[in-house]
């Protein structure tokens, strides 16, 4: 992410630029003590993050956040002040600030701010391509479709797009819908029927299909009564395992969410029959 800070205070630059720097959690692409000329200067760098003071002469944070704003519409700003006032505060988050950090600078907090605003930015980046991909697959559904193009449409209403396992993939579900003795093989087994290494195509699927999970849990995180959420939670996947990826993406557990091959592939073989 690309960071710019802006006070009228060198000392509280520097102290930014070192936290930031030494734990490499984004990009510091310019900084400024003046914050009628570092306008011009945003424009032209549209950084994605801005910390900003407060109190500042000339502008100040308050009327800099309501005219960048008005340029940048999306970019996030962290106010930082010595300011403890109410009303102050509230009115910096009324004209659009994410987060207010009060002075002295705390590295533990500069951190943890910084990190929650750069994995948000981040999710609804992950989340925007989901729906690109979802509507895409809406606008071009074809009522009477062949296995290939069912096959690529379960696979982009998860997100899924691309991928060079998806061959593959559409051989497995022809050759399950077609041979009722599928049933009972094992993964490996019907893998074999497709490849030398039938070990390397499980784990190039399995791969395929923690894509999808992982793009489940970020709608879910967003909007968990979402239709395609409810849906493919608990066919293609266990929706607990979806539930555990969801917990993972917003920090509150080291543990992501598992795969089952053979429940992935039997899902969209499900939606292939009906």
């Amino acid at each position: 992410m690309k960071i710019y800070i802006l006070d009228d205070d060198i000392s509280v630059i520097r102290i930014l630029e070192q936290i930031i720097a030494e734990k490499k959690v984004g990009n510091i692409i310019g900084t400024s003590t003046n914050s009628v000329k570092s306008i011009e200067d945003i424009k032209s760098l549209k950084p994605d993050i801005i910390f900003v003071d407060l109190l500042m002469p000339e502008l100040d944070g308050i009327g800099f956040v309501e005219k960048i704003i008005e340029i940048l519409p999306n970019i996030k700003i962290i106010m930082i002040s010595q300011v403890t006032s109410k009303d102050l505060i509230s009115k910096a988050y009324e004209k659009g600030i994410i987060f207010f950090i009060t002075k002295p600078i705390n590295a533990v907090e500069v951190l943890n701010v910084l990190v929650e605003v750069i994995n948000y930015m981040e999710t609804k980046k992950r989340l925007e391509l989901i729906k690109n991909i979802i509507n895409a697959s809406d606008d071009n559904f074809i009522k009477k479709e062949t296995v290939k193009e069912s096959v690529e449409r379960v696979l982009k209403n998860v997100g899924i797009v691309g991928d060079s396992a998806t061959e593959e993939i559409i051989e497995i579900i022809e050759y399950t819908i077609n041979n009722k003795d599928s049933k009972n093989l094992s993964v490996k087994e019907l893998c074999s029927k497709f490849s030398y290494s039938p070990k390397i195509l499980e784990q190039k699927i399995r791969r395929i299909a923690a894509i999808g999970l992982e793009n489940l849990a970020y709608l879910g995180i967003e909007d968990n009564i979402n239709e395609r959420f409810i849906e493919y939670s608990n066919t293609l996947y266990n929706f607990k395992e979806i539930k555990i990826e969801m917990d993972y993406i917003r920090s509150f557990s080291k543990e992501r969410g598992k795969v089952s091959v053979r429940k992935f592939i039997d899902g969209i073989a499900y939606y292939i029959r009906n």
